[in-house]
């Protein structure tokens, strides 16, 4: 498996990666959580709201303390695949645009019921999903710094 095929199917469902790599102990325990984060915070509710255009709706269906767990779970399943997903050792740092994304959309969590653009209140999806953006203009440069620094030290 590619790394880029681990991080698909980990976006499809965190678990499937590690199911496809044989590591099913894992693979179930991210399914699992998964599925206890998703049922605990309404999160299909509300991407089913959101999609509709229905986003005061969708705040008021999800619940945020359940939500608040999701980035860290997904974004840690993703970079596990990506890791294992090829013999060869991953990319030095190449877990810092997986954390930073992370990082960057709880806080997109946290700002989900006030951030509005031209007006649109983004709400508990499409907030965090755009925050994926400077997750990875923030997380890529610094791989890329820290992984240069540490070629160039003898």
């Amino acid at each position: 498996m590619t790394r880029l095929e681990a991080i698909l199917w980990n976006i499809a469902l965190p678990g499937f990666s590690q199911l496809l790599n044989k590591q099913y102990v894992k693979g179930i325990v991210f399914i699992v959580l998964e599925f206890l984060i998703n049922m605990g915070a309404h999160f299909n509710s509300a991407i089913q709201l959101s999609f509709l255009g229905e986003t005061e709706q969708a705040l008021a269906t999800v619940d945020m303390q359940w939500i608040m767990f999701y980035p860290c779970l997904y974004f840690f399943a993703m970079w596990d695949g990506f890791k294992d997903a090829e013999a060869d050792p991953p990319p030095l740092y190449s877990f810092i645009p997986f954390a930073c994304c992370a990082y960057f959309v709880t806080v997109g969590i946290m700002y989900a019921s006030v951030v509005k653009i031209n007006g649109v209140l983004l709400g508990p999806i499409w907030l965090p999903m755009l925050s994926v953006i400077p997750g990875l203009i923030v997380g890529l440069p610094i791989q890329l710094l820290l992984a240069k620094k540490a070629n160039a030290t003898p």
